[in-house]
């Protein structure tokens, strides 16, 4: 049986196979038809549609629950109800033996067990469906967390990736919706994005530039990486000493501020995401902890955004937007980077970003249906002709995520409201008056250091046109059409001197 075979075995098993292919456009009659004949008289046929995603995809194994868990960050694709279902999928998974743990290790650190640690303990404390963390303590006694990528991962999720990017290639070429959303971009970001989880260096790497970003955050720390005991597919950390967010009353009896925590969240990741432009993007409960003095401890690097400047100022400017109910700053900010195309009115797309958020202005979160919210926005994607963006995928999640833990902590917190001081400053310290200033002074020194190569440039060109000219006077008795030529070829030259020179004040 074939790898595809297999997938549509299961999927169809899980009556999901429909519901997969019906994705990315309107479900065809004939298979409608279909599944209310396959459903006639059985047990399942007033189940929940939402659940059969989640359990084909549960069945089919580690690779499918993280291809699952992206696609839940794509509601406008899947659609709000089925993007609310996928993020019930788990990422847990049974462990693979410790034995194989310790042969990994050894073959990638190339050194016996013995000798990398004083301590290890080869039953995991968490198995995911990459890989599984066990405790150790090092040669000089430090506790560590050792990360071990799962065996055979690579291969297994190179071959679902592939199932998936066929699936996304066939919509787009039949269904016009489909094109639209891009269902092919959205899965190579996603390939992009498991294919650097595969490796922990790239892990470890984000991890030490989060910690340096956060080093003057007071609320927010990152574990330090130990470089000597990590590899492709080994990553050791220090060790968290904290109460994980998922144990809210263990929290609360050891005296935490869960108020000071659920904002401390919020500042921490819009300040990565706007001024860093490079954000934790795998924020749930399991990878924060509350730690001394209030201060929230973040782990697992595998799932990291970034943005560039140009959508940062975007995303701000939407925000602040919505924060000071000021709709024609959102559609203006949706307009100027082209995620609205120009042929589409400003005013009537202004109308609907006010019937978006005026119902949920200053209201808490516990309030707002994220759900309703999120259906209105992306009608609004279709009624406009807006396209996606692949880039902002991981960004869209997380700030899901954020709102769901920060929730959880406290009920009563407003997102806005803890948001606004972020935004503020970062429209200050951006696009206010100081901020021009900077940015014409960089601009100026980047002229300044473009100089000596413009300059070059320049003495090149005269020399070359000095040549010309050379050739033209000899040519005065070769003919007119030679002499046309090369009197065509110098005011090419002499226009890009021209050039050259303008770039060089401007």
């Amino acid at each position: 049986m074939s790898h595809l075979t297999r997938i549509a075995f299961v999927l169809s098993r899980h009556d999901a196979l429909m519901d997969l292919l019906s994705l990315f456009g309107e479900q065809p009659k004939a298979l409608i038809r279909l599944r209310k004949l396959r459903n006639l008289g059985t047990k399942n046929s007033h189940k929940d549609k939402n659940s059969n995603l989640v359990e084909a995809f549960q069945s089919l194994g580690p690779s499918f629950i993280k291809i699952g868990q992206a696609m839940a960050t794509r509601p406008d694709i899947v659609g709000p109800d089925v993007a609310l279902d996928l993020m019930r999928l788990q990422d847990k998974v049974p462990p693979f033996p410790g034995d194989e743990a310790i042969r990994i290790l050894e073959q990638e650190l190339a050194a016996p067990l013995d000798d990398l640690f004083a301590e290890f303990d080869s039953t995991p404390v968490a198995a995911a469906s990459i890989a599984q963390v066990h405790f150790a303590t090092t040669k000089d006694g430090r506790r560590v967390a050792v990360k071990v990528l799962r065996p055979g991962i690579e291969k297994a999720f190179a071959r679902d990736l592939e199932s998936f990017l066929w699936l996304a290639r066939m919509m787009e070429r039949f269904s016009r919706k489909a094109r639209r959303l891009k269902p092919t971009s959205i899965v190579e970001t996603i390939s992009e994005v498991i294919a650097l989880e595969m490796d922990l260096r790239y892990e470890a790497a984000a991890a030490s530039e989060l910690k340096e970003n956060n080093a003057n955050n007071p609320d927010y720390a990152v574990p330090d990486v130990d470089w000597d005991l990590t590899s492709r597919r080994v990553l050791c950390t220090s060790l968290v000493e904290g109460i994980p967010f998922a144990h809210k009353q263990d929290m609360i009896t050891a005296g935490y501020d869960l108020k000071k925590l659920a904002e401390g969240l919020v500042h921490s990741f819009l300040t990565q995401a706007l001024t860093d432009g490079f954000f934790h993007a795998d924020l749930h409960q399991g990878n924060l902890f509350a730690c001394p003095n209030n201060k929230i401890t973040a782990i697992d690097f595998g799932i990291m955004g970034r943005i560039d400047k140009k959508t940062r100022r975007c995303l701000a400017e939407i925000l602040y937007g919505f924060i000071t109910q000021d709709y024609d700053l959102i559609a203006r900010a949706h307009f100027d980077i082209g995620y609205v195309p120009q042929d589409q009115s400003l005013e009537k797309f202004k109308q609907a970003i006010r019937a978006i958020g005026a119902p949920i202005a200053g209201k808490p979160v516990a309030e707002i249906s994220v759900s309703k919210l999120l259906a209105q926005l992306f009608e609004t994607t279709e009624t406009f002709n807006m396209q996606t963006q692949p880039q902002l995928i991981l960004l869209q999640k997380t700030m899901v995520t954020v709102e769901g833990v920060a929730l959880n902590l406290y009920p009563e917190i407003n997102m806005w409201e803890a948001s606004r001081p972020i935004i503020e400053k970062w429209m200050r310290d951006n696009l206010g008056p100081k901020a021009k200033v900077r940015d014409f002074a960089e601009t100026a020194l980047e002229s300044l250091n473009r100089i000596p190569k413009i300059l070059d440039d320049v003495e090149m060109l005269a020399n070359s046109a000095r040549r010309m000219q050379e050739m033209q006077s000899q040519s005065l008795r070769r003919g007119p059409v030679k002499l046309f030529i090369y009197g065509l070829t110098g005011s090419v030259i002499g226009g890009l001197a021209l050039y050259s020179l303008y770039k060089l004040f401007n």
